[in-house]
């Protein structure tokens, strides 16, 4: 039986401070859209303004020295980051086709293949109630897709289906991200990101049009803004909310991400779901915190048998999560 030893100020710092991470969290889909570069470009100068911010807060802090790397788990970290990277690619180009809305719900359901891909490559246990989520997830996908006979037959939007399709497989590579930088254990998680975004910078340059950033002027802001807010600050205020606050709190919390980008979509962008897929909607919610938390149906798992957030693993995506044997928190990778 586990003792959490968490005073209530710190928990309440912890949850102000994941808050305030999941609140911007919210805003990067508006800071990509009027950035007005290719979805390559975007990440690419996120990277590069997110190595400078988050290089110069580990150089302050002394992150560097003892820094726990071995050749391994800086190969670990890098192969994380080479999905990390390519998946802010993939969900940015959703946002395009779709609607900041929509892609960020879809692409809640990566704890569904963190689970799938722990049990075939881990030989995690999948039990009977994790099935029945991924089975009300599967619905709430279908509801918030709003995917219609015309769109399945060829008739209906196929930029639309797309954007859909980018979004679940942004949602996949955050999942694989996962499962291979979570066994990236004694390394501090700002220094695993680092090295994600850092790699980032080589691995999308020969995607990126630099004659495309012509002409930009201030949207340069936007593209600065992605670096030094949504890689740097919001990374150390999730990283530090982690080490502060157990479990359940961070499920919860974790939705405040999408919540905020659909206010912030529909307040700059006036788009805003359908009836339809708004009860879709509650259902991905349900079925994650279900998983993550280990709900049955009609009955919850024991407070003594939650897992408690680690101070030190984490996955380095602009949602990243932090992983024990018994929960996968997803705070919605970024996005």
């Amino acid at each position: 039986m586990s003792t959490d030893t968490r005073s209530p100020g710190t928990e309440t710092k912890g949850a102000i401070e994941l808050t305030l991470a999941m609140v911007l969290s919210g805003t990067l889909g508006v800071f990509v859209v009027e950035s007005g570069a290719s979805p390559f470009n975007v990440v690419f100068f996120r990277c590069l303004f997110g190595t400078a911010a988050l290089g110069l807060y580990c150089l302050v802090r002394g992150f560097f020295k003892n820094h726990g790397f071995t050749p391994k788990k800086l190969g670990l970290a890098a192969l994380g980051g080479a999905f990390i990277v390519f998946n802010w690619a993939f969900l940015f180009e959703s946002y395009e086709t779709t609607s900041i809305s929509v892609a960020t719900v879809v692409y809640h359901t990566q704890p569904f293949y963190v689970m799938l891909l722990g049990a075939l490559l881990f030989r995690d246990k999948l039990t009977a109630a994790k099935f029945g989520w991924l089975g009300v997830a599967f619905i709430g996908l279908i509801l918030v897709a709003g995917v219609s006979a015309s769109d399945l037959t060829g008739s209906g939007d196929s930029a639309y289906l797309k954007g859909l399709g980018f979004a679940l497989l942004a949602a996949l590579f955050y999942g694989i991200s996962t499962v291979v930088t979570k066994r990236v254990t004694g390394v501090r998680p700002h220094l695993v990101a680092l090295v994600q975004v850092v790699l980032g910078i080589f691995l999308l340059l020969p995607f990126t049009d630099l004659g495309d950033m012509k002409g930009t002027g201030a949207d340069w802001g936007w593209l600065v803004g992605l670096g030094l807010i949504h890689t740097c600050v919001m990374y150390v205020l999730m990283y530090s909310s982690y080490q502060k606050l157990p479990t359940p709190k961070i499920a919860v919390l974790a939705f405040v991400y999408p919540a905020v980008a659909m206010l912030m979509d529909w307040a700059v962008y006036g788009h805003s779901v359908s009836l339809l897929q708004a009860l879709g909607i509650p259902l991905i919610v349900a079925a994650s915190l279900g998983s993550n938390l280990g709900w049955s149906f009609g009955r919850r798992t024991p407070p003594a048998q939650e897992a408690t957030a680690p101070a030190q693993e984490s996955t380095a995506a602009a949602g990243t999560s932090p992983a024990t044997p018994k929960a996968e928190i997803s705070t919605g990778g970024t996005r």
